[in-house]
């Protein structure tokens, strides 16, 4: 087996033709498996990845319209698998579909599978068409693949797929399948998804092969080359427009807020960014040690880098200013990560991994108050993290399975106020239509509403967090993986911080019960309802100087009240409804 490793020289007129083409087949690849999908999580939310890597392992290209934590971490998929089939002894070959998971070898954890296919041209591996996305269930401790938030190891997260052939040669792998419709709950629905992204993936290497036929396998490398050095130029030309220099802070997770051990709770993201001419490291040092048996550890590979990438990209080269710059693995180049083994953001085999999810939002959230300090009007204030929420239960014999992601917000910025309500940093998923959630469930959604008086006050207000009441139908269970319930999102420069979340079982009864913002799996009965309220985003500026009318606006929306607007903003609206300009000014003065 020949891997290709040629340059030429091309055009950029060329360059850019040939981008369009690579883009377009990662967006077919997207868009059919969203289409083919059976499971809400994929084809609603948009939870996976799809891009085209080259024999190299360099990103080509991605789907601009799925989530950055599931196509950003793919090069590294294809980087543990081709370590693993190293280690075995392995080769690949023309037909082959390769499944993988491993937190530990480039997977972003273990519910984000992916379908790798080799693509060959006169007998060459030129490179690979990977899918990847989040199944609902992997036949893990308890149902569903989130909210595993008591798992005392890897081995008790799920399946662990290591660079497995499921299709070898072009021929179906029936044992495994057999297997893992054994193993998984709700294994229609997930088999299901799998199959779909198996069927993008080869679309994708379909698509790939007719470009290079097209233009020559020697233009296409040269291409993607340029395309690399020019994401490469722009991170640099970015990086190297910033003063040089050391810029630190800290963050907070919750953790596990009900444990007796005090190692489980409040732990310390540190990030230190240093700058130095067209470089950027960033230093995870000082941050907490991983916790041994619970799965909020953090896979470098897959999820920090990925946090840190995803961070950088949209702080330093927004797209509003410079346009649709091509993403690919030329913008990773410039920055360098240290993360000390044996942390949360680097642990050691077999700690787990599988809630890392809000967990990883609080390093980009890290960094962004770290890049504060030197580009204060690029960055928000602090952001409201998200909550993902597992339901399930039995029908028969048969399970159902839902994951429901509860949006954060994010923090206010110069010109502008936070984004109310959205899934926040490298999620970016979508919001689930409570049409679709009733439909299939035995849910019903009783309350879905924006928080009053809820965000960080500011000159540019935090975004507002959300409320939603879900009723159970029928005797279910769920668990919550959460985030944002002892730390509020950080105000910037005079803007006050956000407000904390929070979950409650059968609020408003004398049953009510306020859970932590991590529950292991728990069973309730029908006519239970469980209430979560999101975080909201911190305020970005004095809030004194918040523009009278956005205040006056704010209170109509009945986004905060005359109070706060009165206490917070020093502003004095009327039984009218009215700004009081003169009392207004007066307030503002003693203020």
């Amino acid at each position: 087996m020949k891997m290709v490793q040629k340059k030429n020289t091309i055009d950029p007129i060329t360059a850019q033709v040939i981008r369009g083409a690579l883009e377009n087949v990662a967006i077919e690849m997207g868009h059919k498996l969203a289409r083919m999908s059976y499971s809400s999580i994929i084809r609603e939310s948009e939870d996976f990845g799809c891009a085209l890597v080259d024999a190299n392992n360099q990103q080509l290209c991605e789907s601009s319209h799925s989530t950055p934590l599931q196509s950003g971490p793919i090069p590294g998929y294809v980087r543990g698998i081709r370590k693993i089939m190293d280690e075995r002894g392995d080769v690949f070959a023309d037909g082959d579909v390769i499944m993988h998971n491993s937190a530990y070898h480039g997977a972003s954890h273990g519910p984000d599978v992916g379908f790798c296919v080799p693509v060959f041209y006169q007998e060459e591996l030129i490179g690979f068409s990977v899918t990847t996305a989040h199944h609902l269930d992997i036949g893990a401790l308890t149902p569903g693949s989130c909210g595993i938030v008591d798992a005392v190891d890897a081995y008790a997260e799920g399946l662990q797929f290591k660079a497995i052939k499921v299709y070898d040669k072009g021929h179906r792998n029936e044992q495994v399948w057999h297997m893992m419709k054994d193993n998984i709950r709700a294994s229609h629905m997930v088999v299901g998804d799998m199959e779909a992204q198996i069927a993008a993936a080869k679309i994708g290497a379909q698509r790939y092969l007719e470009i290079v036929e097209k233009y020559g396998l020697e233009t296409v490398l040269a291409a993607s080359d340029d395309l690399m050095s020019y994401s490469e130029t722009m991170m640099r030309n970015a990086i190297e427009k910033l003063p040089d220099g050391i810029y630190a802070a800290e963050g907070f997770i919750d953790g596990y807020l009900d444990s007796p051990d005090a190692a489980k709770r409040n732990l310390k993201i540190a990030v230190t960014v240093t700058i130095a001419g067209s470089d950027i490291t960033v230093d995870l040092t000082g941050t907490a040690p991983q916790v041994d048996d619970r799965p909020i550890n953090m896979p470098l590979e897959g999820t920090v880098d990925c946090a840190i990438y995803l961070t950088l990209r949209s702080i330093l080269l927004d797209s509003t200013i410079y346009g649709n710059i091509p993403q690919n693995s030329g913008l990773t180049r410039p920055v360098h990560i240290i993360a000390p083994k044996g942390t949360l953001c680097n642990p050691i085999y077999p700690a787990p991994t599988i809630a890392r999810f809000c967990s990883g939002n609080i390093v980009a959230d890290t960094l962004m108050k770290a890049l504060s300090q030197v580009v204060p009007r690029q960055v928000s204030a602090g952001v409201g993290n998200l909550n993902v929420v597992a339901y399930s239960g039995l029908n028969g014999e048969d399970y159902w399975v839902y994951m429901d992601i509860m949006e954060g917000s994010y923090g206010g910025r110069a010109g502008k106020d936070g984004m109310d309500a959205v899934d926040t940093l490298y999620a970016n998923t979508r919001n689930n239509p409570i049409e679709d959630i009733e439909s299939h469930y035995p849910l019903r959604i009783s309350r879905y509403e924006l928080r009053d008086d809820g965000s960080g006050v500011g000159k540019w207000r935090g975004g507002l967090g959300s409320i939603r009441e879900v009723e159970f139908l029928a005797p279910s269970s769920f668990s919550v993986e959460g985030e944002g319930h002892a730390h509020a999102p950080w105000g910037f420069n005079g803007g006050q911080e956000g407000l904390v979340g929070s979950l409650i079982l059968n609020p408003d009864t004398d049953e009510a019960e306020a859970l932590p913002s991590k529950i292991p799996n728990r069973r309730a009965k029908a006519g239970d309802t469980l209430r979560l309220t999101g975080p909201s985003g911190g305020g970005y500026g004095n809030p004194l100087e918040r523009d009278v009318q956005l205040v006056l606006s704010d209170v109509l929306d009945e986004h905060i009240s005359k109070e706060t607007a009165r206490d917070k903003y020093g502003v004095i609206i009327t039984e009218n409804n009215e700004t009081d300009h003169e009392a207004t000014k007066k307030a503002r003065k003693q203020t």
